[in-house]
């Protein structure tokens, strides 16, 4: 579909990048030629995840480890990359948190969770990138990974979608503000793209799969159909292509609203039961970050 070395010369670096959405979208840039940078909470499965890139496609891969919740170390993160090779040519915003729960159950803290690494976090990511490329005169491209819920909304899953639709009010304003400097902002809203992280934290009492999800496709996306949209944002020659938020989900939410609505016949023991289920993944995740 496209020129084996279409990203050959672009440095790119991809949040959340380890695991999940970030590292596919990341692999098929290495596959086309991009230099990454890959920064996430987690230094051993970053530096997993580079040498699998490096060994797969040749690619050169460097790693940041740091919780982009905290602006003066994603300042410095970005200074790094500058200071090692450069200016960056693209961003892709992927770091995310999320869970399911009645919004009457969540604690501030659960709150500030999400919203530090979703909404604070891209800003903070974005704006550091960003204004060194304004003041370098450098063009680049942003990527930011949101969700259809920024059209529907979506109920028990609000800290997620309060912070996914200020990321997407971030891409439409910065699009106006930063495009006399050629700097583009997009927006991908995917739908149902099976990794094992969201599926544990947000169905995790139900595997998704084609027979499982509805929409008019009637299928849950392919991996390489994500991919292929984030290239071609990616690279050069649709320089005019800003400001949008683009859905890739079979016009599911065209169909069906807004996401998770089944979850309101739930009784107050499937959700502790779901609760249990999400802890117990979590605790699961730490323990194998600490072994690594």
């Amino acid at each position: 579909m496209f020129q084996p070395a279409l990203l050959q010369g672009k440095r790119i670096l991809v949040t959340g990048g380890g695991s999940g959405l970030g590292l596919e979208i990341a692999s098929r840039y290495a596959e086309l030629g991009a230099e990454l940078v890959l920064c996430g909470r987690r230094k051993p499965v970053l530096d997993e995840a580079a040498a699998a890139l490096h060994a797969r496609h040749g690619a050169r891969v460097a790693t940041h480890a740091l919780d982009i919740r905290d602006a003066a170390a994603v300042d410095a993160m970005v200074q790094r990359i500058w200071d090692e090779g450069g200016p960056l040519d693209g961003l892709v915003n992927n770091a995310a948190g999320n869970f399911v729960s009645r919004t009457q159950d969540v604690s501030p803290r659960g709150f500030d969770a999400v919203a530090g690494i979703v909404l604070h976090g891209t800003y903070y990511v974005t704006h550091h990138v960003g204004r060194r490329w304004i003041a370098d005169g450098h063009k680049g491209s942003v990527i930011s990974i949101v969700v259809t819920w920024v059209r529907t909304g979506a109920p028990f899953v609000v800290p997620s979608a309060m912070s996914k639709a200020g990321v997407d009010v971030m891409t439409r304003s910065l699009a106006i503000e930063w495009g006399r400097y050629g700097i583009r902002l997009n927006a991908i809203a995917p739908g149902i793209f099976p990794t094992e992280g969201a599926n544990a934290r947000l169905s995790p009492k139900a595997a998704w799969t084609d027979s499982s999800v509805k929409n008019p496709m009637n299928r849950v996306g392919r991996m390489s159909e994500l991919q292929n949209l984030a290239v071609f944002l990616m690279a050069d020659g649709v320089e005019w292509l800003t400001g949008e938020t683009i859905a890739i989900d079979g016009a599911g939410h065209r169909q069906n609203g807004a996401s998770f609505t089944e979850l309101a016949d739930l009784d107050d023991a499937a959700w502790r039961e779901m609760r249990e289920a999400i802890r117990h993944r979590d605790e699961s995740d730490k323990a194998q970050g600490a072994s690594e």
